[in-house]
């Protein structure tokens, strides 16, 4: 799947919008205060100690986890408002796979593309960008190594077309080839048009990928805006 296959809602708003923006877990405030900007095409790295709030704030952003005050815009929808209208717009790389163990290869990427109302035809697109057209399709999730579960992951993110990728550490579980590719795709759905936010524990890596990078600590935003490497795609 190239560049030019994917397209994307354009406007001038931000695609994320944030100010005063707190999450609880429990009672917890994850998110103390989060204000947060980010236009269309940037790779926004987030970067802070465990426990600063950078998986809470991706999961924020894709719906999954409420906003109790504050203002929070994702994709021009409210998200106190109507979080689940964001959903099928979003691509969230998590810890977690969210792969059926006993369904294969293509037919976990085949769910997955469905369920965000995309086109069929771009799951086998997906899979061969990852490397996974081969033998492995045909392979239950459920018998693959660590780096293949995480490369059908990135396939059913891959195949969704989201405006939005939040990647919460998009590298691990990888070898070269295949953080090569994660980046690779990074740097292609930007210049496609998509915006891409990710935490990852190897900063050298992202800090080149990414052209802003947010410090969070303390479930507040630090610092934002900072420019970082060429990753922006104009």
């Amino acid at each position: 799947m190239e560049p030019d296959d994917l397209t994307f809602r354009s406007g001038t708003e931000p695609v994320v919008h944030l100010r005063g923006a707190v999450a609880l877990l429990g009672r917890f405030p994850a998110l103390a205060g989060v204000d947060l900007d980010v236009d269309r095409r940037r790779i926004v790295l987030l970067r802070g100690a465990n426990g600063a709030g950078k998986t809470t704030l991706l999961r924020a952003l894709a719906g999954l986890v409420p906003i109790t005050s504050g203002e929070a815009v994702v994709l021009g929808v409210d998200l106190r408002e109507d979080r689940r209208a964001v959903r099928h717009r979003v691509g969230l790389l998590a810890h977690g796979t969210g792969l059926y163990d006993e369904l294969t290869v293509e037919d976990n990427v085949r769910f997955w593309t469905q369920a965000a109302r995309a086109d069929i035809a771009d799951a086998d697109a997906a899979m061969a960008r990852l490397g996974l057209d081969g033998r492995l399709r045909d392979v239950a999730v459920g018998r693959l190594s660590t780096g293949q579960r995480r490369r059908t992951s990135l396939a059913c993110l891959l195949a969704r077309r989201p405006e939005l990728w939040l990647l919460d550490e998009p590298h691990a579980g990888l070898d070269k080839e295949g953080r090569d590719i994660v980046d690779a795709l990074v740097r292609d759905a930007a210049a496609a048009g998509a915006t891409i936010i990710l935490s990852s524990h190897e900063l050298d890596r992202s800090m080149d990928l990414a052209n802003e990078i947010v410090t969070l600590g303390g479930g507040v935003a630090l610092d934002g805006g900072v420019e970082g490497g060429d990753g922006h795609a104009d």
